[in-house]
């Protein structure tokens, strides 16, 4: 088996046509406690991260946003509430247990009034070309089996003048708080996912797939190639977490 036909899945190499059943896998057996699992894995710092993402995403009233592996609907409902009821929030996730968790809890809130769910694969979205004024994927691009195709699906989706964000943990830019770092991810949170969730190993998936998901510059690197200008990336929390930004020309 070449190269090619290979991807990562945390630090296996595995088929690419295995990955994405082995990632649903993991979220189909997190999502009833994914929002519970954030806060104490983060300290409920997320929250920051999803706000820093509003900010920086531009939107307005009327405007057209889809939330890829928008899971659980953190960023979808703020997001309903910026453009309006003239404006569409497309809140889209490969994995079907985290789509219903998502709708439930936007249901319980009496958000639905212009969220749409899909449930779509960030390589092969299925929308037309020039559809979204902004689109958010955060926390998801590192599960994505070809990130490279996913970045160019997601070019030809948005708008000229549109802005893809991408949220995701990245590499810290200090020694000391990688070390620590490390050590917090391999041991403390597998250690909290069997207690919350009663799985360890879903949680040891994530802590790898952090580590080999690109660095900053690579990922910057990675959108320019894909076609998007005037990338730039946002490190916060001393580089734990980074967002990226990309314009379509």
């Amino acid at each position: 088996m070449s190269d090619k036909d290979t991807t990562t899945f945390g630090y296996k190499e595995v088929d690419k046509d295995e990955k994405a059943g082995l990632v649903a896998g993991v979220f189909h057996s997190v999502a009833s406690r994914y929002d519970l699992m954030n806060d104490l894995m983060s300290g409920g710092v997320h929250r920051l991260w999803k706000r820093f993402t509003i900010e920086l995403s531009a939107v307005r009233k009327g405007h057209s946003v889809l939330d890829i592996a928008g899971g659980t609907g953190d960023l979808a409902a703020q997001f309903a509430r910026l453009v309006g009821p003239e404006g569409r929030v497309v809140l889209a996730d490969i994995n079907d247990s985290m789509l219903q968790v998502g709708r439930d809890k936007l249901i319980d809130n009496g958000q639905l009034q212009n969220i749409e769910f899909v449930q779509a694969d960030a390589q092969y979205l299925p929308f037309p070309d020039d559809s979204f004024d902004c689109i958010t994927i955060a926390f998801g691009l590192r599960n994505v089996t070809d990130k490279d195709l996913a970045l160019r699906s997601m070019l030809r989706v948005l708008k000229p003048g549109g802005r893809l964000l991408v949220l995701e943990f990245s590499k810290p830019t200090n020694e000391l708080l990688s070390k620590a770092y490390d050590a917090y991810s391999f041991n403390v949170i597998p250690r909290i996912g069997k207690l919350i969730t009663n799985d360890s190993d879903s949680y040891q998936y994530l802590a790898e797939s952090i580590r080999v998901h690109p660095d900053q510059e690579t990922l910057k690197e990675m959108m320019e190639e894909a076609g998007f200008c005037n990338c730039e990336f946002h490190n916060m929390t001393g580089g734990v977490v980074a967002l990226h930004k990309g314009i379509k020309a």
